[in-house]
């Protein structure tokens, strides 16, 4: 096994992830040394929050995806789980309470500034790709109430009478 980075090339990459950040104008906030987060837009999934932590042999990219489901929770793991056999760099996973995540860990040789743009533009595409089925199949009811909800307001004020 490598022994663990020294803090010059700790440094060096911090500058490699900060300046790849930069050059591909995503937002974002420089924690410390070799630790960032990372805003990427989406259209589906509006914005997908992801950690990019230089480790002591890897780099960590962590984004949450959604939730633990309120319902078909199997159906919507499994849906995800299904969809990590065609993904590159990062897979979803789950935490302790459910919730969901794109988690994966890039050797630190391979840290480039084409591999950062690789590695985030995977984590938006996965991320917003899969966010509506996901939440389809995890939270159909609450979204079957939001609609019954959304369609009452619009029969009531269709019915509201105007003063003349």
């Amino acid at each position: 096994m490598t022994a663990p980075i020294d803090a010059p090339e700790r440094e060096r990459l911090d500058a490699v992830i900060a300046t790849a950040l930069a050059d591909l104008e995503l937002a974002f906030e420089h924690v410390g040394t070799g630790s960032f987060l990372v805003t990427l837009e989406g259209e589906h999934k509006l914005r997908t929050m992801t950690w990019l932590v230089v480790q002591d042999h890897t780099l960590l990219v962590e984004a949450f995806f959604m939730r633990a489901p309120a319902e078909n929770t199997a159906g919507t793991y499994g849906f995800l789980l299904g969809r990590n056999a065609r993904t590159y760099g990062v897979h979803f996973s789950i935490d302790r309470v459910g919730d969901i995540f794109l988690t994966g860990q890039v050797p630190l040789a391979a840290v480039s500034a084409d591999e950062i743009d690789r590695i985030l533009g995977c984590v938006g595409t996965y991320a917003d790709e899969n966010f509506d089925p996901a939440i389809a199949l995890g939270f159909a009811s609450a979204i079957e109430r939001e609609k019954a909800w959304r369609a009452k307001l619009a029969a009531d004020a269709g019915s509201v009478t105007r003063p003349a």
